[in-house]
């Protein structure tokens, strides 16, 4: 782990070990940067976090990110390279392996530059990926509750080519049984792939959440554009959206006790008659938004995602082994490989890189860059491009990685030396590297397959 101690002119020891490029992204905690590391070949995506709001530390949120991401290991999940702290303002790094993409540029470039769908073979190992390090987390008693595209990442050039890393676990908690209530967390997953029951006030929630945003990514993967695009009323304490739910209710038709028992229990539901439960929608169409057959196993796969009653809905477990992953053409670990022998590889661009922002967040004259490969050769740059603005709520994923080698990162006690002890919020036994057993007490459900890292792609070892 680095610090700032032996600084150099003033500057972090541990910075002369990077060449900068350009920030990558900015988000509510802080900024992430793309740098070249001098020792090796590759690019790394360093991750800084703002000090705490009370201005006395490390965050508390980047210090149970990295709890999180030291005790987990997933060939679908983002893995700590490094970490180092800048002791002059208590400033946190965190260091991950560059990922060229992210399913928001993916969707974007289909959408604006193509003009045609992302193919099917794509679209299932894609979301065959997500699904399997989801199932990871959750086997291990970890909710992400921020699945978004911009989360999702692909690595580019290299032996990952094409693999998944769900990324961004700024605002993932463990949770158990007895279930603890969540609710003080504040809102969590951004509004377009928001579940129902967050919208209308649960105080309890579970890994459901997760599975509601997978099939909302799902949607935006067959469609090119969210399913559900809400409008945010900015500024409200509370995780109640109108717009938000409106747009689910024309989508799916309007939720019932019937179908949802404990829907009449959900705060605001019970409070807001005039709005909520007295309008009525009907003819509900969620295969004709997406341009699916309703007897289609992509559809039914969809439609147990996008279940209203949290209960029913699907898990990532029963997801890895529905129908739809087992019909042509079968997932496989390199997603962007050609969907049919002769077809050309789809050439995605690399994500945008503004050079005009360095470390401690001041300006340069630099223009704007795009980097082509993860592995480009240290001081090479491709063609400039102009950093676009995003058009829908984003905020930034920490950047993915490859999976290190047995021993890439030293170990590290990360609580003693920011003075924060027990921060594993629910004090669950985890070995590093190791998939942590079930809670003791476990009664809320039991998925096929829990506990297992990964399942095995479908009757397959193609496409690899």
């Amino acid at each position: 782990m680095g610090d700032g101690r032996g600084a150099v002119g003033g500057r972090p020891a541990w910075l002369q070990f990077y060449d900068l490029v350009g920030k990558i992204g900015e988000g509510t905690y802080g900024l992430v940067f793309l740098a070249r590391t001098k020792h090796r070949k590759g690019c790394i995506a360093i991750k800084k976090f703002k000090q705490s709001k009370e201005g006395d530390g490390v965050s508390p949120t980047a210090i149970r990110e990295i709890m999180l991401l030291r005790e987990i290991s997933h060939e679908n999940v983002v893995k700590l390279v490094n970490v180092h702290i800048n002791h002059a303002d208590m400033s946190l790094y965190l260091a991950f392996d560059y990922a060229e993409h992210d399913l928001y540029e993916i969707i974007r470039h289909h959408r604006e530059k193509l003009n045609h769908p992302i193919n099917q073979y794509t679209v299932k190992s894609l979301l065959w990926q997500l699904l399997n390090g989801l199932n990871y987390l959750h086997s291990n008693w970890i909710i992400h509750r921020d699945l978004k595209p911009s989360n999702i990442l692909v690595m580019g050039e290299g032996e990952e080519h094409g693999v998944v890393k769900i990324a961004d676990f700024g605002l993932a908690r463990i949770y158990q049984a007895p279930l603890k209530p969540l609710y003080e967390n504040g809102v969590v997953v951004t509004i377009w792939y928001r579940a129902p029951e967050l919208l209308l006030g649960a105080k309890h929630y579970t890994s459901a959440v997760d599975m509601w945003a997978v099939g909302c990514i799902f949607a935006e993967l067959l469609t090119l554009k969210p399913l559900f695009q809400g409008v945010e009323v900015k500024g409200t304490p509370n995780p109640f959206q109108l717009d938000q739910l409106d747009k689910i209710f024309k989508v799916l038709g309007h939720p019932t006790p019937e179908k949802w028992p404990t829907l009449a229990c959900l705060p605001y539901w019970q409070n807001d008659q005039q709005h909520i439960q007295a309008h009525k929608y009907d003819n509900p169409a969620l295969h004709s938004y997406v341009h699916l057959q309703q007897k289609s196993a992509a559809y039914d796969l969809l439609s147990r995602m996008l279940e209203y009653d949290p209960q029913k809905r699907i898990t990532a477990a029963a997801a890895l082994e529905h129908e739809y992953f087992r019909m042509d053409p079968l997932p496989g670990r390199n997603a962007l490989v050609p969907s049919q022998p002769g077809e050309k590889a789809v050439n995605y661009p690399a994500r945008p890189v503004d050079t005009t922002t360095d470390f401690e967040g001041t300006t340069s004259v630099q223009p704007s860059q795009s980097v082509s490969s993860g592995n480009a050769v240290p001081g090479s740059v491709a063609a400039a491009a102009v950093v676009a603005p995003r058009q829908v709520p984003r905020s930034m994923p920490v950047v993915g990685m490859q999976r290190m080698p047995g021993g890439g990162m030293a170990p590290f006690n990360i609580a003693s030396q920011a003075g924060m002890g027990g921060l594993n919020p629910g004090n669950i036994p985890m070995q590093r590297g190791v998939a942590a057993p079930a809670h003791p007490q476990q009664s809320r459900r039991k998925d096929p397959g829990m506990g297992l890292q990964n399942t095995g792609y479908p009757q397959q070892r193609r496409r690899f």
